[in-house]
C-alpha cells in the first residue's frame, strides 16, 4: 500500500511538472449590455480551460472590449480556478492599432522571457502581433501559436441551417496583423469554423449547470440571449462553440483531425457573406490548400470528434 501511495504521489507530481504554459489571449463579450447579444464561446472556452490539468494559464490578456471583459475575466477565474492568481492585462481596444504597446504586449513579453509559452488566440492577432514586430527576438520563446480563424477553400462560415453566411472576424477585423504571424517563423495551428461546426452546445446541454450555484445560474441566464439570437439568424436555438476548438488542439489534439504542414494563402475574391457585409462585395480570404506553393505551411483541424463535446460541457458547472 505504502509503495502504491508513494507511486501515486510520484506519478502526481510528474503531472504537475509536465504542464503546458499557456498564454490566453481573448477578444471576450460574454455578457456584455449591447443592442444585440455577444458571443459568448470565448467565456466558454475560459471556463473549459480554467479547467483543464495538463496546462497552466500563466496570463490573460485581452483584445477588443478589454474595459468591460477585465472584470468579466476576473470573475470567471475567481470562481472556475483554484490556486495561484492568473495575472489578467488590458490588450488593444480596437484592434486597429498594430504596433501600439500597450500592458498585454508588455507583460506577454516578460512572460516569455522567463519561460516558453503556447499561446491561444481566441480574438484578432493584434496583441500578439505587435509583440513579434516590436520584439522579434522573443520569437523563439513561443512554442506555437493556436489559432481561431482560416478555412479551406469554398467552404463558408455558414452556421446552423444554412440561412445566413457570417465572416472570419478574428482575421478580417486585423488581417495586417495575422500577415505578420504568417510572415514568421512560428509554428501556426488553426483551429476555427470548420471544426468547431461539428459541436452544438443548445439549452439540454445545460442541464448539470446548478442552478442554486452563482456561477452557474450567471453563465445560465448569460447564454439564453444568444441563444435566441442564432435561433433568429441561423434556425438552431444554441450555439457552435468556436473557440473550444482553438483550445482543443492543446488540451485535447487527439479529438481532432488535420491537415498538417499544409499551405496558407490569403486569396482576393467575391465575398460570400454580403448580407452582413453588404458594402464588402470583394475581400480578402485566409485558406489552407495543398495546392498552394506558399512556403508558409500550418497544421489546420479539419472536424473535432465524437466525444469533445462532452469535454466542453463536463466543465461548464463550477462544481466540476
Amino acid at each position: 500500500m505504502k509503495t502504491k501511495i508513494i507511486l501515486f504521489a510520484l506519478l502526481f507530481t510528474f503531472a504537475m511538472q509536465a504542464q503546458t504554459k499557456v498564454w490566453f489571449d481573448t477578444d471576450l463579450m460574454i455578457g456584455m449590455p449591447d443592442k444585440t447579444a455577444r458571443e459568448v464561446d470565448d467565456g466558454i472556452t475560459l471556463i473549459m480551460a480554467l479547467k483543464q490539468p495538463q496546462i497552466e494559464i500563466v496570463g490573460i490578456s485581452s483584445i477588443t472590449y478589454v474595459d468591460y471583459s477585465f472584470d468579466i475575466i476576473q470573475k470567471l477565474v475567481k470562481w472556475h480556478h483554484e490556486g495561484d492568481a492568473i495575472p489578467v492585462y488590458k490588450g488593444s481596444p480596437k484592434a486597429d492599432d498594430l504596433g501600439v504597446e500597450n500592458d498585454a504586449t508588455r507583460a506577454l513579453y516578460l512572460a516569455l522571457k522567463k519561460e516558453k509559452l503556447i499561446i491561444l488566440a481566441l480574438g484578432p492577432m493584434t496583441n500578439i502581433a505587435t509583440l513579434i514586430q516590436n520584439h522579434p527576438d522573443i520569437i523563439p520563446q513561443i512554442e506555437k501559436i493556436s489559432i481561431c480563424a482560416a478555412r479551406t477553400p469554398g467552404l463558408s462560415f455558414n452556421p446552423g441551417n444554412g440561412k445566413l453566411n457570417v465572416f472570419d472576424y478574428n482575421y478580417e477585423l486585423d488581417n495586417a496583423s495575422m500577415d505578420v504571424l504568417l510572415n514568421s517563423s512560428i509554428p501556426l495551428v488553426f483551429a476555427g469554423y470548420e471544426p468547431s461546426s461539428y459541436t452544438h452546445i443548445g439549452n439540454i446541454d445545460l442541464a448539470s449547470l446548478d442552478q442554486n450555484e452563482e456561477a452557474d445560474k450567471w453563465l445560465f441566464n448569460i447564454v439564453q440571449p444568444w441563444m435566441e439570437k442564432n435561433e433568429k439568424y441561423f434556425g438552431v436555438r444554441g450555439f457552435i462553440p468556436f473557440d473550444c476548438s482553438t483550445l482543443g488542439v492543446i488540451t485535447h489534439p487527439e479529438y481532432f483531425t488535420y491537415y498538417k504542414d499544409i499551405p496558407i494563402k490569403v486569396n482576393y475574391k467575391k465575398n460570400d457573406a454580403l448580407e452582413v457585409q453588404p458594402k464588402v462585395p470583394f475581400k480578402n480570404f485566409l485558406e489552407v490548400s495543398y495546392k498552394y506553393k506558399t512556403k508558409k505551411k500550418v497544421d489546420y483541424a479539419i472536424r473535432a470528434l465524437q466525444g469533445f463535446e462532452e469535454k466542453i460541457l463536463e466543465t461548464l458547472s463550477v462544481k466540476n
